[in-house]
């Protein structure tokens, strides 16, 4: 007797009653899920609402030819399986079909051992292509965008859009939002995902190496370039080019960088010979280049060139709607990670997540996550929030004596004090002062130079003076 039911949709497309009748008959009998339509037209609107796993489809159909089904569908669902069926078939047909991305061709009467086969053999494929998918994945470490806020929403919805054309993308956002998740997205999602992703964070080169590193150098062209070297630009050739934090490269870098996207050609440094080279190019930057075009430190025309599609990654304090969905995907695979069982959140803990300022974004989140599962119990509570929140806070709590006098760095500044938390009205409240006390420490261990501190928080320098002025924090003569 057949067993229940399992999840496997099959659909069936043919304008012959009987023909769907027999099919469906057959394969319900396998215990598939079974859909049938007697037209193309309404198997499509199906393939684009449901979720089809494989689809039987006659190729003469009065109102839509098969092939145009085929045709179309894979332009919805790529990865969906498509076995044609004919009462005409002719091995000229049969390879037209498999041109255009059909798995197999049978004919009509369908033979029941064959067909059963073909099915089995359609679905195991289609398995192993989403298998080797999700392990490409997990190798490259491209884990999904998280969250179903209305701006990554629409993130996601422009990635879909834009990722399979070569247009040039430049991602703003602050430290620690996500810019790099986009850009893999955009290159795993291109015509260019089996071509390498070559990745640059210019704020990390010195300027006097950014070339060398971007286009290369003949050996012997400077004094420590004892052999020749392929630059980023040609590694990335076929494939994609992810230029990070492009509001640092120097002006000289700038200039080369244009003419390489004006002329798809490059120059090794200390060579004569021009290389050709077909590269997308996607660059990020935290700073505003507007200001910085403004300031003569970013080149119009390069802005101009890079900003064909401009995808604005919001900070998570602005979509603080997605923090459960991030916070739990995090200890989950956290938890996986370290090999324990997963930890659960209590709706206080979320609710405390929620609140807080995120200067560091998806980072700190992800840190504060990795840091409550190791010091929490196996739910994680609002006290463990309000316990682990500040790290100054967790080393005043294992410090070495028992009263609550700040313990003191070498060079007399305080470095975590254990907190009084009765006389914090809110949640709010506590935020706040360990935010003030965090910040003066900052400014006070670089001196009061709030570039040097901006930079080492990892927030913009103008929000640092918003802080700074909100707090009353003075510099001590």
């Amino acid at each position: 007797m057949p067993s229940k039911k399992n999840s496997t949709k099959i659909l069936i497309i043919d304008d012959e009653r009987a023909i769907r009748s027999t099919l469906r008959e057959i394969l319900e009998y396998e215990n598939y899920v079974v859909i049938d339509v007697d037209n193309g037209i309404d198997g499509l609107e199906i393939i684009k609402k449901d979720t089809i796993n494989l689809v039987l489809c006659d190729i003469k159909m009065s109102r839509m030819d098969g092939m145009e089904v085929l045709s179309d569908a894979l332009k919805i669902k790529p990865d969906l399986p498509f076995i044609m069926i004919s009462g005409h078939g002719t091995v000229e047909t049969a390879v037209e079909a498999s041109k255009k991305g059909a798995f197999d061709f049978i004919s009509k009467p369908p033979d029941l051992n064959r067909l059963l086969i073909t099915v089995r053999n359609a679905l195991e494929r289609s398995t192993l292509v989403t298998e080797t998918k999700v392990l490409k994945r997990k190798a490259s470490k491209t884990r999904e965008i998280l969250g179903d806020s209305e701006p990554i929403t629409r993130i996601k919805e422009t990635i879909e859009r834009v990722a399979p054309t070569d247009a040039r993308v430049l991602i703003t956002g602050a430290n620690g939002s996500g810019k790099e998740l986009v850009a893999r997205w955009l290159h795993e999602k291109s015509n260019r995902a089996n071509a390498p992703l070559i990745e640059v964070n210019c704020a990390a080169i010195p300027s006097e190496l950014i070339e060398s590193e971007l286009f290369g150098h003949e050996k012997g062209s400077f004094t420590s370039a004892v052999k020749q070297r392929i630059g980023k630009f040609e590694q990335a050739d076929n494939g994609t080019l992810f230029l990070d934090e492009i509001g640092d490269m120097s002006l000289s870098a700038q200039a080369k960088v244009l003419r390489a996207l004006q002329e798809n050609k490059i120059t090794r440094v200390g060579g004569e010979k021009e290389i050709e080279v077909n590269v997308r190019v996607i660059a990020a930057t935290n700073k505003d280049l507007l200001a910085e075009i403004e300031n003569n430190t970013f080149r119009m025309d390069l802005y101009h060139r890079l900003s064909v599609i401009l995808i604005h990654v919001p900070p998570l304090i602005e979509r603080s709607d997605d923090i459960p969905i991030i916070a739990k995907e995090f200890c989950a695979e956290i938890c996986a990670e370290y090999g324990m069982p997963e930890k659960k959140f209590e709706p206080a803990a979320i609710n405390a997540l929620k609140t807080m300022p995120w200067t560091g974004n998806i980072r700190e989140l992800r840190n504060m996550v990795e840091r409550l599962i190791i010091l929490s119990d196996k739910v994680i509570t609002h006290k463990d929030i309000v316990t682990y929140a500040n790290p100054a806070a967790i080393s005043s709590s294992n410090g070495h004596n028992g009263n609550n006098r700040a313990e003191e760095s070498q060079n007399g500044h305080p470095v975590s004090a254990e907190l009084d938390y009765d006389r914090f009205e809110s949640f709010q409240d506590y935020k706040d002062q360990t935010e003030k006390n965090f910040i003066k420490y900052k400014l006070e261990k670089n001196s009061w130079n709030v570039s040097k501190t901006a930079d080492d928080i990892e927030i913009q320098r103008s929000h640092l003076y918003s802080k700074i002025e909100k707090y009353g924090l003075k510099r001590e003569s």
